[in-house]
């Protein structure tokens, strides 16, 4: 059972990488999606309220696993950066 389990986890972790991969931007769940929360009128009418702090008003936020690639992609290629020097560079001691 436990290598079935193992499976079936892998799988799920995968299928969520891919669909990272291929749409980064999910919806806001405090504004599903709106972009601004709705509110009402007495009469039940619905009408625009304020802009959602969340997404800022897109409806759109960035999911977390592309927010942890994106995180891992920095952090590599921050620790990775190569800075070459210019060798017609005056150098403070030449």
């Amino acid at each position: 059972m436990f290598p079935a389990s193992s499976f079936a986890l892998t799988a799920a972790l995968a299928g969520y990488a891919l669909l990272c991969m291929a749409s980064p931007f999910g919806t806001c769940h405090r504004c599903r999606g709106f972009g601004q929360r709705v509110r009402y009128h007495r009469d039940g009418t619905a009408k625009p309220g304020k802009f959602c702090r969340r997404c800022n008003g897109t409806g759109k936020r960035v999911r977390l696993g592309r927010r942890l690639h994106n995180h891992a992609r920095r952090l590599h290629t921050d620790g990775t950066r190569t800075h070459h020097t210019d060798s017609k560079e005056n150098l403070p001691w030449q």
